[in-house]
């Protein structure tokens, strides 16, 4: 029973670093999305942003894709492109 304990808490340590590793890629790409963004002329920024809202509105997700994960997607990327980081 020890053992099965200590295996479910070392996978849930791995687990645990494999998410602060994806919050910290998240977080990288917004810096330089947001970096990127404010370097551009307004009327580049606005056809890139409108581009990418075009594609994304396109863009049909997979039927394994539950909807509420692509507006999820969709919501966050808005953020992201209207919104970013100050």
């Amino acid at each position: 029973m020890k053992n099965l304990i200590a295996e479910l808490l070392i996978k849930l340590a791995q687990k645990e670093e494999e998410s602060k590793e994806l919050v910290a890629q998240v977080e990288a790409l917004e810096i330089v999305v947001t970096a990127l963004l404010r370097r551009m002329a307004e009327n580049d920024q606005q056809s890139l942003i409108e581009s990418i809202e075009g594609a994304l509105e396109g863009a049909r997700p997979d039927s394994q894709v539950p909807a509420r994960d692509a507006e999820m997607l969709q919501q966050y990327v808005k953020k992201l492109l209207r919104h970013p980081r100050s």
